[in-house]
């Protein structure tokens, strides 16, 4: 069995980046996830205790992370939890690790911009298309006949303030 977890924190560290001997892509951080609350008696926002995490990905996720997610931004990290206790001479501790299954920004604090990658294999190969789900697909396709019609609309002069009928949201 997996523990999952999902957290939501700041980047508080330069992601890392490098590639193993083994040609394996890794990127980590440090995550730092401090909970508020709303304290009556001074009538504001307090912070709680801060929350440390190692957050790890690798292959196509450590590659996309590193040149997306920097020292300050806030994210949303989704993966496997490991807790492991530590001894160092006269030092001891807990870490928690993640090693992340999905990375991305927290849109409640801003926007981000999404650019689709290509993974390459290490062989040259060309890459496998993603798998499709119809469904999805249908979706995406209603969305995009949708938005492009909204904009032709728009552009002609025909798309009219307030008009709900003019666009078409198939969710």
């Amino acid at each position: 069995m997996t523990d999952m977890i999902t957290l939501t924190g700041f980047v508080a560290t330069v992601p890392r980046h490098f590639v193993s001997r083994d040609g394996v892509a890794i990127t980590s951080f440090r995550l730092a996830s401090t909970q508020r609350r709303y304290d009556r008696s001074k009538s504001a926002w307090v912070d709680g205790d801060t929350n440390w995490y190692t957050i790890t990905g690798f292959r196509q996720l450590a590659t996309n992370a590193a040149g997306s997610v920097y020292k300050g931004d806030r994210v949303i990290v989704t993966g496997r939890v490991r807790i492991r206790e530590w001894e160092n001479d006269s030092k001891q501790g807990t870490t928690v690790d993640v090693e992340a299954d999905g990375i991305g920004h927290d849109l409640l604090w801003g926007t981000t911009s999404f650019t689709r990658s290509v993974s390459s294999s290490l062989s040259g190969a060309a890459p496998a298309d993603p798998p499709t789900d119809p469904a999805t697909d249908a979706v995406t396709d209603a969305v995009t006949d949708a938005s492009t019609s909204a904009i032709h609309e728009e552009a002609s002069g025909a798309l009219v303030e307030g008009d709900s009928e003019s666009v078409v949201t198939p969710f």
